[in-house]
């Protein structure tokens, strides 16, 4: 038997208050039903990891006041514009922002997939980044002289939460080309995954499938729930809702718009069209 199928409430109730969530960007496989449903569920001191940036899932989150820390590159609602509750907490400093790069974030996730304690990256050297991160480390080269080397500590979070095109009835999920969430996956304690579609016939069993797909074993539940990106698009599947997005920009710009707008489309789940 593989990860067992729950609903997106029960999905979310395996999230608890101070637990290190990676999330995708919203250009990727971002599981926003579940968000939704941890938004619900009251969630509190959420240390957000945007994998390699957070976009509209960290903002709705960090305005609800479930996130006590982000670390990520980036911020931002892409075309959109900026993301309104995270600058208006970064401001109010109620929100530990962790400023780190790409590159960086990506290294971290890799060194916990390998199980080991850190990995080099060279490209910090001279950064702004680099002289405000005290857990980063320069050493030398030990092959080579006069030849630094930056040290990025493993990052494993306790959950990797994100959407998936389909799963099969195992618990395998397929991400695609996004392999990027395998690497998520494998550097956490587990995945938490909402897909569009149940599949009855094995992922890992069809031979055009399976380099897409991450195996069970690193998934710890999956929630069906079609249209669970919305308003976030989804491959070739659905795009981006950009109006709701938009009206997302519009009304979060004030404390007393994000909250009308949780009130509306998030307390109340919202039925995407």
């Amino acid at each position: 038997m593989g990860a067992p199928y729950v609903s997106v409430a029960e999905l979310a109730e395996r999230i608890q208050d101070g637990s290190l969530i990676a999330l995708p960007p919203d250009y990727s496989l971002v599981a926003m039903a579940a968000v939704r449903a941890l938004v619900r569920k009251g969630v509190r001191n959420l240390h957000v990891l945007g994998v390699p940036v957070a976009g509209f899932p960290a903002d709705v989150l960090i305005g609800a006041g479930s996130v006590a820390a982000i670390e990520t590159s980036a911020v931002s609602l892409g075309e959109a514009g900026f993301a309104p509750a995270f600058t208006r907490a970064a401001t109010a400093g109620t929100v530990r922002v962790i400023d780190a790069t790409c590159p960086a974030i990506h290294t971290a996730l890799q060194a916990a997939e390998k199980g080991v304690p850190f990995l080099p990256l060279r490209g910090l050297l001279g950064s702004d980044v680099l002289r405000h991160r005290d857990d980063w480390r320069v050493i030398g080269n030990p092959f080579a002289a006069n030849d630094p080397i930056v040290l990025i500590p493993a990052i494993r979070p306790d959950v990797a939460l994100f959407h998936a095109r389909f799963g099969d009835r195992e618990g395998n999920v397929w991400v695609g080309r996004r392999r990027e969430l395998a690497t998520i996956a494998h550097a956490a304690h587990t995945a938490l995954v909402t897909v569009e579609e149940v599949r009855g016939e094995s992922l890992i069993e069809d031979e055009t499938l399976a380099p897409g797909t991450i195996s069970s074993v690193y998934v710890g539940a999956l929630a069906h729930a079609p249209r669970g990106a919305w308003p976030l698009g989804l491959l070739d599947l659905y795009p981006p809702d950009e109006a709701h997005l938009a009206e997302y920009a519009r009304m979060a710009r004030t404390a007393e718009g994000f909250a009308s707008y949780l009130a509306r489309h998030v307390l109340g789940e919202p039925v995407p069209a």
